[in-house]
Protein backbone atom coordinates (compact mmCIF):
# COMPACT_ATOMS: atom_id res chain seq x y z
CA UNK A 1 0.00 0.00 0.00
CA UNK A 2 1.05 3.28 -0.91
CA UNK A 3 2.63 5.89 2.07
CA UNK A 4 0.14 8.50 2.28
CA UNK A 5 1.83 12.01 1.25
CA UNK A 6 1.96 14.56 4.22
CA UNK A 7 -0.54 16.81 2.69
CA UNK A 8 -3.28 14.24 2.79
CA UNK A 9 -2.02 13.47 6.39
CA UNK A 10 -2.52 17.13 7.10
CA UNK A 11 -6.12 17.01 5.68
CA UNK A 12 -6.94 13.74 6.98
CA UNK A 13 -5.80 15.44 10.70
CA UNK A 14 -7.97 18.72 10.28
CA UNK A 15 -10.69 16.87 9.79
CA UNK A 16 -12.68 20.05 8.33
CA UNK A 17 -16.09 19.18 7.90
CA UNK A 18 -16.79 19.17 11.23
CA UNK A 19 -16.07 22.95 10.71
CA UNK A 20 -19.31 23.33 9.82
CA UNK A 21 -20.35 21.79 13.22
CA UNK A 22 -18.32 24.22 15.21
CA UNK A 23 -17.38 27.48 13.70
CA UNK A 24 -20.23 27.15 11.33
CA UNK A 25 -22.60 26.73 14.14
CA UNK A 26 -21.21 29.40 16.01
CA UNK A 27 -21.46 31.66 12.81
CA UNK A 28 -25.44 30.70 12.32
CA UNK A 29 -25.82 31.53 16.12
CA UNK A 30 -24.46 34.80 15.65
CA UNK A 31 -26.55 36.02 12.19
CA UNK A 32 -30.13 34.32 14.46
CA UNK A 33 -29.31 36.36 17.11
CA UNK A 34 -28.94 39.35 15.77
CA UNK A 35 -30.99 39.03 12.67
CA UNK A 36 -29.03 41.26 10.46
CA UNK A 37 -25.69 41.59 7.77
CA UNK A 38 -22.88 40.77 9.60
CA UNK A 39 -18.60 42.40 8.55
CA UNK A 40 -17.01 39.81 6.40
CA UNK A 41 -13.87 39.85 8.66
CA UNK A 42 -16.23 39.12 11.61
CA UNK A 43 -17.42 36.52 9.77
CA UNK A 44 -14.15 35.06 9.09
CA UNK A 45 -13.13 35.61 12.44
CA UNK A 46 -16.24 33.72 14.17
CA UNK A 47 -15.87 31.02 11.76
CA UNK A 48 -12.25 30.23 11.42
CA UNK A 49 -11.53 30.75 15.50
CA UNK A 50 -13.76 28.09 16.18
CA UNK A 51 -12.83 25.93 13.62
CA UNK A 52 -9.09 25.92 13.85
CA UNK A 53 -9.46 25.60 17.60
CA UNK A 54 -11.16 21.88 16.27
CA UNK A 55 -8.96 20.85 14.19
CA UNK A 56 -6.29 21.86 16.48
CA UNK A 57 -8.20 19.52 19.37
CA UNK A 58 -8.31 16.83 16.71
CA UNK A 59 -4.78 17.27 16.14
CA UNK A 60 -3.23 16.39 19.72
CA UNK A 61 -6.21 13.98 20.11
CA UNK A 62 -4.44 11.84 17.44
CA UNK A 63 -0.76 12.65 19.13
CA UNK A 64 -2.16 10.90 21.91
CA UNK A 65 -4.34 8.18 20.18
CA UNK A 66 -1.13 7.25 18.64
CA UNK A 67 -0.78 3.99 19.98
CA UNK A 68 -4.54 2.78 19.92
CA UNK A 69 -5.11 4.25 16.60
CA UNK A 70 -2.15 1.93 15.36
CA UNK A 71 -4.96 -1.02 16.32
CA UNK A 72 -8.13 -0.11 15.23
CA UNK A 73 -7.24 3.56 12.92
CA UNK A 74 -3.98 2.24 11.05
CA UNK A 75 -5.07 4.68 8.18
CA UNK A 76 -4.47 7.81 10.53
CA UNK A 77 -1.88 10.10 9.52
CA UNK A 78 0.46 8.93 12.66
CA UNK A 79 -0.23 5.64 12.04
CA UNK A 80 -0.06 5.49 8.54
CA UNK A 81 2.74 7.55 8.45
CA UNK A 82 1.51 10.69 7.10
CA UNK A 83 3.03 13.12 9.26
CA UNK A 84 5.90 13.02 12.35
CA UNK A 85 5.03 13.61 15.85
CA UNK A 86 6.85 16.26 15.62
CA UNK A 87 4.93 17.61 13.24
CA UNK A 88 1.63 16.70 14.07
CA UNK A 89 2.29 18.96 17.49
CA UNK A 90 3.41 21.94 15.73
CA UNK A 91 0.14 22.22 13.46
CA UNK A 92 -1.90 21.26 16.66
CA UNK A 93 0.14 24.28 18.27
CA UNK A 94 -0.32 26.81 15.87
CA UNK A 95 -3.60 26.17 15.21
CA UNK A 96 -4.76 26.62 18.91
CA UNK A 97 -2.47 30.18 18.90
CA UNK A 98 -4.26 31.33 15.63
CA UNK A 99 -8.07 30.41 16.86
CA UNK A 100 -6.83 32.02 20.47
CA UNK A 101 -5.40 35.09 18.44
CA UNK A 102 -8.64 35.69 15.99
CA UNK A 103 -10.62 35.25 19.04
CA UNK A 104 -8.75 38.18 20.79
CA UNK A 105 -9.41 40.37 18.24
CA UNK A 106 -13.58 39.82 18.56
CA UNK A 107 -13.72 40.73 22.02
CA UNK A 108 -12.42 39.17 25.24
CA UNK A 109 -15.18 37.17 26.01
CA UNK A 110 -14.80 35.00 23.31
CA UNK A 111 -11.29 35.06 23.88
CA UNK A 112 -11.91 33.37 27.09
CA UNK A 113 -14.72 30.82 25.62
CA UNK A 114 -12.01 29.67 23.22
CA UNK A 115 -9.22 29.73 25.81
CA UNK A 116 -11.51 27.43 28.18
CA UNK A 117 -12.65 25.37 25.09
CA UNK A 118 -8.78 24.50 24.63
CA UNK A 119 -7.68 23.94 27.86
CA UNK A 120 -10.76 21.20 27.80
CA UNK A 121 -9.82 19.95 24.61
CA UNK A 122 -6.33 19.09 26.13
CA UNK A 123 -7.64 17.78 29.15
CA UNK A 124 -9.98 15.38 26.91
CA UNK A 125 -6.99 13.89 24.77
CA UNK A 126 -4.54 13.63 27.56
CA UNK A 127 -6.51 11.81 30.48
CA UNK A 128 -10.43 12.40 30.22
CA UNK A 129 -10.70 9.78 27.22
CA UNK A 130 -8.43 7.15 28.73
CA UNK A 131 -10.27 7.05 31.97
CA UNK A 132 -13.80 7.52 31.30
CA UNK A 133 -15.45 7.48 28.26
CA UNK A 134 -18.92 8.61 29.30
CA UNK A 135 -17.14 11.57 30.95
CA UNK A 136 -15.46 12.18 27.67
CA UNK A 137 -18.92 11.83 26.16
CA UNK A 138 -20.05 14.46 27.37
CA UNK A 139 -17.40 16.40 27.54
CA UNK A 140 -17.75 16.53 23.91
CA UNK A 141 -21.22 17.58 24.69
CA UNK A 142 -20.27 20.44 26.77
CA UNK A 143 -17.92 21.51 23.82
CA UNK A 144 -20.54 21.68 21.30
CA UNK A 145 -22.88 23.51 23.14
CA UNK A 146 -19.65 26.08 24.12
CA UNK A 147 -20.27 27.00 19.96
CA UNK A 148 -24.07 28.54 20.70
CA UNK A 149 -22.28 30.94 23.55
CA UNK A 150 -19.41 31.59 21.14
CA UNK A 151 -21.62 32.44 18.85
CA UNK A 152 -23.60 34.92 20.99
CA UNK A 153 -20.25 36.54 23.03
CA UNK A 154 -18.87 37.60 19.24
CA UNK A 155 -21.77 39.61 18.27
CA UNK A 156 -23.16 40.61 21.49
CA UNK A 157 -20.31 40.49 23.75
CA UNK A 158 -22.58 38.66 26.10
CA UNK A 159 -23.97 35.39 27.17
CA UNK A 160 -27.93 35.21 28.07
CA UNK A 161 -30.81 33.24 28.08
CA UNK A 162 -30.88 33.02 24.50
CA UNK A 163 -27.75 31.21 23.83
CA UNK A 164 -28.06 28.99 26.98
CA UNK A 165 -31.60 28.16 25.33
CA UNK A 166 -29.90 26.48 22.25
CA UNK A 167 -27.20 24.83 24.31
CA UNK A 168 -29.49 21.86 25.10
CA UNK A 169 -29.12 20.92 21.42
CA UNK A 170 -25.37 19.38 22.55
CA UNK A 171 -27.08 16.48 24.25
CA UNK A 172 -28.05 14.73 21.25
CA UNK A 173 -23.76 15.01 20.35
CA UNK A 174 -23.51 13.13 23.91
CA UNK A 175 -26.28 10.76 22.79
CA UNK A 176 -24.56 10.21 19.37
CA UNK A 177 -21.41 9.26 20.88
CA UNK A 178 -22.99 6.60 23.34
CA UNK A 179 -24.19 5.29 20.29
CA UNK A 180 -20.62 5.27 18.21
CA UNK A 181 -19.31 3.83 21.14
CA UNK A 182 -21.53 0.69 20.83
CA UNK A 183 -20.71 0.47 17.28
CA UNK A 184 -17.28 0.26 18.21
CA UNK A 185 -17.08 -1.90 20.96
CA UNK A 186 -14.83 -4.68 19.66
CA UNK A 187 -11.83 -1.95 18.77
CA UNK A 188 -12.20 -0.11 21.63
CA UNK A 189 -11.95 -3.25 23.84
CA UNK A 190 -8.86 -4.20 22.23
CA UNK A 191 -6.81 -0.74 23.39
CA UNK A 192 -8.69 -0.94 26.53
CA UNK A 193 -11.07 2.27 26.24
CA UNK A 194 -13.37 2.34 29.35
CA UNK A 195 -16.39 3.38 27.26
CA UNK A 196 -19.80 3.09 28.70
CA UNK A 197 -20.75 -0.03 26.29
CA UNK A 198 -17.84 -1.63 27.53
CA UNK A 199 -18.95 -0.98 31.41
CA UNK A 200 -22.88 -1.30 31.40
CA UNK A 201 -23.64 -3.62 28.20
CA UNK A 202 -24.75 -2.28 24.51
CA UNK A 203 -28.74 -2.43 25.91
CA UNK A 204 -28.16 0.02 28.86
CA UNK A 205 -25.61 2.32 26.79
CA UNK A 206 -28.33 2.75 24.18
CA UNK A 207 -31.19 3.55 26.53
CA UNK A 208 -28.39 6.16 27.98
CA UNK A 209 -28.45 7.64 24.38
CA UNK A 210 -31.85 7.60 23.76
CA UNK A 211 -32.40 9.35 27.01
CA UNK A 212 -30.24 11.93 25.85
CA UNK A 213 -31.73 12.17 21.88
CA UNK A 214 -34.60 12.79 23.76
CA UNK A 215 -33.63 15.73 25.64
CA UNK A 216 -32.68 17.33 23.06
CA UNK A 217 -35.74 17.36 20.94
CA UNK A 218 -38.12 18.29 23.74
CA UNK A 219 -35.55 20.78 24.33
CA UNK A 220 -34.75 22.07 20.93
CA UNK A 221 -37.73 24.13 20.44
CA UNK A 222 -36.95 26.34 23.44
CA UNK A 223 -35.49 29.50 21.76
CA UNK A 224 -39.08 29.69 20.23
CA UNK A 225 -41.39 29.06 23.40
CA UNK A 226 -39.18 31.30 25.79
CA UNK A 227 -39.70 34.43 23.15
CA UNK A 228 -36.13 34.32 21.48
CA UNK A 229 -36.55 33.39 18.42
CA UNK A 230 -39.41 33.76 16.07
CA UNK A 231 -42.30 31.32 15.02
CA UNK A 232 -39.85 30.56 11.77
CA UNK A 233 -37.04 29.21 13.58
CA UNK A 234 -39.91 26.45 14.64
CA UNK A 235 -40.99 23.90 11.48
CA UNK A 236 -37.27 22.99 10.73
CA UNK A 237 -36.82 22.47 14.58
CA UNK A 238 -39.98 20.22 15.34
CA UNK A 239 -39.46 17.63 12.31
CA UNK A 240 -35.98 17.42 13.79
CA UNK A 241 -37.66 17.05 17.68
CA UNK A 242 -39.64 14.06 16.03
CA UNK A 243 -36.94 12.38 14.71
CA UNK A 244 -35.34 12.60 17.45
CA UNK A 245 -37.87 11.46 19.86
CA UNK A 246 -39.04 8.84 17.41
CA UNK A 247 -35.47 7.29 17.13
CA UNK A 248 -35.00 7.57 20.73
CA UNK A 249 -38.53 5.28 21.60
CA UNK A 250 -37.35 3.03 18.61
CA UNK A 251 -33.78 2.28 20.43
CA UNK A 252 -35.62 1.34 23.38
CA UNK A 253 -38.24 -0.37 22.35
CA UNK A 254 -36.32 -2.08 19.21
CA UNK A 255 -33.57 -3.89 21.08
CA UNK A 256 -30.11 -2.90 21.21
CA UNK A 257 -28.85 -5.18 17.73
CA UNK A 258 -25.99 -3.21 16.25
CA UNK A 259 -28.08 -2.97 12.76
CA UNK A 260 -30.97 -1.10 14.98
CA UNK A 261 -28.23 0.83 16.56
CA UNK A 262 -26.55 1.97 13.32
CA UNK A 263 -29.89 2.78 11.57
CA UNK A 264 -30.96 5.32 14.37
CA UNK A 265 -27.39 6.53 14.67
CA UNK A 266 -27.49 7.23 10.92
CA UNK A 267 -31.13 9.13 11.10
CA UNK A 268 -30.08 11.23 14.11
CA UNK A 269 -26.73 11.92 12.44
CA UNK A 270 -28.33 12.90 8.97
CA UNK A 271 -31.47 14.65 10.32
CA UNK A 272 -28.95 17.23 12.06
CA UNK A 273 -29.04 18.76 8.94
CA UNK A 274 -32.15 20.39 10.58
CA UNK A 275 -31.03 22.57 12.69
CA UNK A 276 -28.40 25.14 10.62
CA UNK A 277 -31.49 25.06 8.13
CA UNK A 278 -33.51 26.49 10.88
CA UNK A 279 -31.18 28.78 11.77
CA UNK A 280 -30.31 29.89 8.34
CA UNK A 281 -34.42 30.82 8.11
CA UNK A 282 -34.66 32.16 11.67
CA UNK A 283 -31.41 34.90 10.42
CA UNK A 284 -32.57 35.48 6.88
CA UNK A 285 -36.21 35.94 8.04
CA UNK A 286 -35.39 38.33 11.15
CA UNK A 287 -33.46 40.55 8.16
CA UNK A 288 -36.10 40.49 5.81
CA UNK A 289 -39.49 41.33 8.70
Amino acid sequence: MTKPTPARGLVALLRMPYWLMTGGLSLLTALAITKSIIDPVHIALIFFSMAFITSAGFAINDYFDRESDAVIKPKRPIPAGALSLKQVVAVSGVLFAAGLIMSYFINWLSFAIIAADSLLLLLYSYLIKRKSGFAANILVGILTGTAFMYGEATVLNNISLISLSLYPIAFGTIGGNVLRDILSMEGDSKVGYPTLPQKIGSFSAAKVGALFFMLTGLLAPLPYFIGEFTIYYLPLILLWSVLLIYSSIRLVTAGSTIQNVRKYERIVTMSMILLPLALIIEAIVGMLI
